[in-house]
């Protein structure tokens, strides 16, 4: 049996006769607004091959420089991941080839890495904690991207490719994690828990965007089973560059369901990366994995050993931020919310976002009210995440406070947010621009509910004999004819003043 055709194992049946262990590899590209080892910049989306020079593209006697900036984000990850930072680190040349790859190795650290030794506890759905110890987080430059033409995209059935080298020599920290073990059923979630718990971190310190979906985090999922009576782990599979959470949870199951089924049909797991497939949450065989020894790993002769003083080091342990998960601990005994619903504010991604519109001055029972309905609904009808909306938390508190001040309607508030989200610039002058504030002329709206009541007599009687819930079809009327823009309490005051 290969494995293009293997049959998938039911998921309870592979936990019956195997014990899965993970290894995650999680590569964060750095925030910095230079290279690695270059002055060339970073920025994401520039046009193919703008943001090259001679280093970057491994033209003969260019000499790398380190990037100061990448080295003190390197020591923060570090630290954060409760890693020891080594006295003094080396940088190696990891020998390879590969079209992205211009100078055919790649500028990396192999047993000299500037952290090792950590760990990070994390927050699984059902409220437990568990441990995933980190081995090494280690400085190294990315890439060049290859675009394949024709086909699926993919270099199998592709015409051409083309290269674009701007990506090549961006700041990389890979974070690398011991073998986890014991996780059995749960081994999938664990996965997307740490990698999700890794993102929280990293944006908290503030040293990558941590954008899956443009690269700027990208994990590789390290899979393998182990028989019930087995004391070796068995050959690993690694799915290469997975870039959402979900996935990482979907790839780490399917590759224990597709390699259960070829042990059970006797036949052997084949260490090599694997492709993740977004569309039907499959992978496929790459290359053969290589060992470290293949890579020929040497001390990389053109830069100095990276040794950070003792005392900056000890500096830059006070600079780092409360972290993510006990941040939240706080906000919710500041907020008193129960523990179901700051999952569900952490699920949708609204937690952060929260926190930021009520240091923007809006109240906090208000601010989730915004971000877990309404702005909710509009990210999903425009197919993006809450946190990639064109709409920020101090725009929001914005129209928060103009709608506690009067000045608009919850449904003009909500007008305005859609106009910010759809560009047409910040809140104060949409209201401006579309005469939207609240009308408060008693006079206009006394006008309108005359005009209201004058067009429904049977309503106005049954106001008058004492029935005051029929006031909201009158209600309802005045506020339609004056586009929404009516105080609707003080409107049915006017209405019932009229009746009495």
């Amino acid at each position: 049996m290969t494995a293009a055709t293997v049959d998938l194992v039911d998921y309870d049946d592979v936990i019956r006769d195997f014990d899965p262990v993970l290894g995650l590899e999680v590569h964060v590209e750095l925030g910095t607004e230079t290279k690695m080892f270059c002055g060339c910049p970073t920025a994401f989306g520039a046009e193919p091959n703008t943001q090259v020079c001679p280093v970057c593209i491994g033209l003969p006697g260019a000499l790398p420089v380190a990037n100061a900036a990448a080295i003190e984000s390197a020591i923060r990850i570090g630290l954060a991941l409760n890693c020891s930072i080594r006295d003094s680190s080396q940088f190696a040349r990891k020998n390879y080839f590969y079209p992205d790859q211009p100078k055919n190795y790649q500028i990396s650290q192999f047993d000299e890495p500037i952290a090792y030794d950590g760990y990070l506890d994390v927050v699984l759905g059902d409220g437990t904690t568990w441990r995933v110890d980190i081995e090494r987080a280690h400085m190294e430059e990315d890439t060049g991207k290859s675009l394949h033409i024709g086909g699926a995209g993919r270099i199998h059935g592709a015409s051409h490719s083309l290269l674009d080298y701007n990506r090549a020599g961006v700041p990389l920290v890979e974070i690398v994690t011991r073998p986890i073990t014991g996780a059995g059923d749960r081994a999938p979630e664990v996965a997307r828990a740490y990698v999700g718990a890794l993102r929280d971190l990293l944006k908290a310190l503030g040293v990558s965007d941590v954008r899956m979906d443009q690269g700027s985090l990208r994990c590789d999922a390290n899979v393998s089973l182990m028989a019930k009576d087995a004391t070796e782990f068995g050959t690993r599979t690694e799915t290469k560059n997975v870039n959402s959470l979900k996935s990482v949870e979907v790839a780490v199951r399917y590759e224990m369901r597709r390699q259960a089924a070829i042990l059970n049909d006797g036949g052997e797991i084949i260490q090599e990366t694997r492709h993740f497939q977004e569309v039907d949450g499959t992978t496929s065989g790459g290359r053969r994995k290589e060992t470290a020894d293949d890579y020929r790993y040497f001390p990389e002769p053109d830069l100095a050993p990276v040794a950070p003083d003792r005392a900056w080091v000890d500096h830059l342990a006070t600079t780092l931020p409360e972290l993510p998960w006990l941040r939240r601990a706080r906000i919710q005994s500041e907020w008193g919310v129960s523990d179901e619903v700051m999952r569900d504010l952490v699920n949708v991604g609204a937690i952060d976002l929260i926190i930021a519109t009520v240091d923007a001055g809006a109240p906090a029972e208000t601010a989730r009210s915004w971000w877990v309905s309404f702005l909710a609904q509009q990210a999903n009808s425009r197919g993006a995440e809450l946190a990639d909306l064109a709409i920020t938390p101090a725009q929001v508190a914005t129209i928060i406070g103009l709608v506690e001040a009067g000045k608009l309607t919850t449904k003009l508030g909500q007008q305005v947010a859609v106009a910010v989200l759809d560009g047409e610039g910040e809140p104060e002058q949409i209201v401006a621009d579309r005469g939207l504030e609240v009308v408060r002329d008693d006079t206009a709206l006394q006008s309108a509910v005359d005009s209201a009541l004058a067009a429904n007599p049977d309503i106005a009687e049954k106001i008058r004999s004492g029935k005051v819930q029929a006031a909201g079809k009158i209600v309802g009327d005045v506020m339609k004819a004056t586009r929404g823009q009516a105080d609707p309490a003080r409107v049915k005051e006017l209405v019932l003043a009229a009746c009495s």
